[in-house]
């Protein structure tokens, strides 16, 4: 019996003990959930200006008319090709992924090219666009900092022409036109930093047909007047520098 009320007694001693011994132990220590990733959204809001450069080519057909500007013979066709380098500077406006902009470019160029005429073959005749400008609208769409976008609205072109002979190449009469028409393009832009990108684009321009008339100074071709045709495709690489940084960050 004894034996018996010391074993239950011993039990209990153990059971109080027990728990004690667990309210000594260190408490674990707590540790705060991370806090969610915050990631950086590409802004693409803000003025920006920047370079490009690229090669180009323009499609002339010319036509000998009369005085009256009435089609009188086809001269042929001939394409002008060549380098372009130049700016341009913007500004755009972002509104979720879609990109609004607006956009001035000048760009030097020396787009080359010529024929013998059809009509006449002691005739050689030359065309060249030294300039060109283009005032266009944007809209794109933005995935971060990748741009996609399509561009539309006016060109203006600084061109020159000449007549000279098939042997020899003397010149016979020239004449130079400024003309307007449209254009429209395409383009990709990379931001690669929070202020620069760099892009490629091409564009279209539509310039139409117009009447030239050259120098009178040669009796062969005095009086002449031609219609000169012009289209002209362009591919330019680019790089801007945008004023402005990331926008706001976005939670994940």
């Amino acid at each position: 019996m004894k034996k018996f009320l010391l074993a239950t007694v011993g039990l209990v001693a153990l059971g109080v003990a027990a728990p004690a011994s667990a309210a000594d132990l260190a408490a674990r220590p707590y540790r705060a959930a991370p806090p969610p990733m915050i990631a950086a959204v590409y802004d693409w809001s803000g003025f920006y200006i920047g370079a490009n450069g690229g090669w180009g080519s323009s499609r002339k057909c010319w036509d000998d008319v009369t005085a009256a500007g009435v089609f009188s013979v086809a001269e042929g066709c001939h394409d002008a090709t060549g380098g372009t380098a130049g700016g341009q500077i913007g500004y755009r406006w972002q509104a979720g992924t879609w990109v609004f902009g607006l956009e001035g470019q000048g760009n030097w160029a020396d787009f080359r090219g010529s024929n013998v005429s059809l009509a006449f073959p002691g005739f050689v005749n030359t065309s060249k666009i030294d300039a060109f400008g283009l005032l266009t609208g944007q809209i794109g769409m933005a995935w971060n900092n990748v741009l996609l976008y399509v561009k539309g609205g006016a060109a203006v072109t600084s061109n020159r022409y000449d007549i000279s002979t098939t042997l020899g190449g003397i010149g016979l009469a020239s004449a130079s036109s400024t003309r307007w028409g449209g254009t429209v393009g395409v383009g990709f832009e990379y931001g690669f930093t929070p202020n620069w990108s760099i892009g490629a684009e091409y564009d279209h321009l539509f310039m139409g047909d117009a009447n030239n008339s050259f120098s009178v100074g040669n009796p062969i071709v005095a009086g002449a007047l031609n219609r000169i045709s012009q289209d002209v495709d362009m591919v330019t690489l680019r790089i801007n520098y945008r004023f402005g940084g990331y926008g706001a960050p976005a939670r994940y």
